[in-house]
């Protein structure tokens, strides 16, 4: 269980570090708090956790559903978008506080991950067989491989805060503002890219419908798939 452990903990990495509209948006509220990733994280195992209970009672399969992947990409992509324009305009008003920061990162780590469609794609897939392979060992191996994978995502998003805080510390305003700026820039696109995806699949899923299949003897039209 160990070698399959510390596998897992290598490819979690792989996920966890990969650059994403967790990972802007942490560094982004870093600037203020350098527990802002803490915070994050919380937030996002809320989702997480009960997430992989699911796959390992077997509904991973719903995470594949062409309209439920449609919808998460949809509603994450919009609150992507807003979240983005916010920090863009908190640079001229500086408002983006601590005590802002506090009260809605955790909301922003759950919202941000249950709204990310690559998120759910990843646990339906590589997740989904780490998550196979942990139930060989029983609950011991699913727990263990639950807590290390939420530990890998701790560690890195509160050292992504405590960096970008010390970077302010360091840097001072303009620090902050450039990395607002990026932030909110990163997040306009990341909601604009979920939102564009989720429209293109929804019109090829039309298209494969195909066109209307015309009944001449009544007149009327219906779509057949």
């Amino acid at each position: 269980m160990f070698a399959f452990l510390l596998e897992a903990v290598l490819v979690s990495l792989s996920g966890v570090m990969a650059p994403g509209p967790l990972s802007a948006t942490v560094v982004a509220r870093g600037s203020e708090s350098p527990h802002a990733g803490a915070v994050v994280a919380i937030g996002h195992g809320i989702v997480e956790l009960p997430l992989m209970a699911c796959i390992l009672l077997g509904l991973g399969f719903l995470l594949e559903q062409f309209y439920v992947r449609v919808a998460m990409a949809l509603v994450g992509g919009l609150f992507l978008s807003v979240m983005g324009v916010g920090m863009l305009r908190s640079i001229k008003r500086t408002e983006f506080a601590a005590s802002k920061n506090t009260r809605s990162s955790m909301m922003a780590g759950i919202v941000l991950s249950a709204g990310n469609p690559y998120f759910l794609v990843w646990w339906a897939t590589v997740g989904a067989t780490l998550i196979s392979r942990s139930a060989r060992f029983g609950m011991p191996g699913f727990l263990s491989l639950a807590l290390l994978h939420w530990l890998c995502d701790f560690v890195w998003l509160y050292l992504l805060s405590w960096l970008s805080f010390k970077g302010k510390e360091l840097l001072g305003k303009r620090f902050q503002t450039a990395i607002l700026g990026i932030s909110g820039a990163l997040l306009i696109f990341f909601g604009a890219r979920f939102i564009l995806g989720a429209v293109g699949e929804l019109l090829a899923q039309r298209s494969l419908a195909g066109p209307p299949y015309v009944i001449p003897c009544l007149g009327l039209a219906s779509r057949v798939s």
